[in-house]
């Protein structure tokens, strides 16, 4: 993929982003008011709530339609995304913050926002209300796919607007080695599930 933050990593981030086991896993709870995705494709807006995604990663029910047409869309069996979102990793949150307020880690934000954005001001303030949602979720020394979007500042939404690039509806999803076809390489849902491997590497690296 053509943006890859921190290629030294690569091997390590993929074998702890691909550790998504079949046996018992925490359950991370949605404590935010934001809406972590709003599924924008044309016309059509689908709100999923923090509700609605704490039951998914707590007991594995759909109760939402926009949810629901993200996992049909994502590669993976619902069950795969249960499991990665819930999944917690281990982080050092001194070098993590350091990294994400470096230059470098400005880059790696934008990256990871590329159609991952707040509801009102798209790309404006994205990096800075993603970096919120990180550094909140770590405080604790660890971090999941499911605490950081339960620790989102605003609403987010993945856009589909093909007139203002890069918001085409696809995410950076980083390793790419740790994925196949399209799907898997560009869903919101995988690269939710990947972030915090990725993040954990980053925090364990020194930066």
């Amino acid at each position: 993929m053509a943006n890859r933050p921190l290629p030294t990593l690569a091997k390590a981030a993929l074998a702890l982003a691909c550790a998504v086991t079949a046996g018992s896993f925490s359950q991370p709870a949605l404590a935010g008011e934001a809406s972590p995705v709003r599924w924008n494709t044309g016309a059509a807006v689908w709100t999923t709530s923090p509700e609605a995604l704490n039951t998914f990663v707590s007991s594995g029910e759909i109760t939402d339609r926009g949810l629901e047409g993200g996992l049909n869309r994502s590669g993976w069996t619902s069950q795969q995304v249960r499991q990665g979102l819930a999944k917690p990793y281990a982080v050092d949150l001194i070098p993590l913050s350091r990294f994400l307020y470096s230059e470098a880690g400005e880059r790696f934000l934008e990256e990871q926002t590329r159609s991952y954005v707040p509801y009102a001001t798209l790309k404006a303030q994205a990096a800075v209300a993603l970096r919120a949602a990180i550094i909140a979720d770590a405080a604790d020394g660890e971090i999941s796919g499911a605490g950081i979007l339960g620790a989102l500042p605003v609403d987010f939404r993945l856009a589909d607007i093909s007139s203002q690039a890069p918001l085409d509806g696809s995410q950076n999803v980083w390793p790419q080695s740790g994925c196949q076809g399209s799907r898997q390489c560009s869903s919101w849902l995988s690269w939710a599930v990947f972030l915090p491997a990725n993040l954990q590497a980053i925090s364990q690296s020194g930066n």
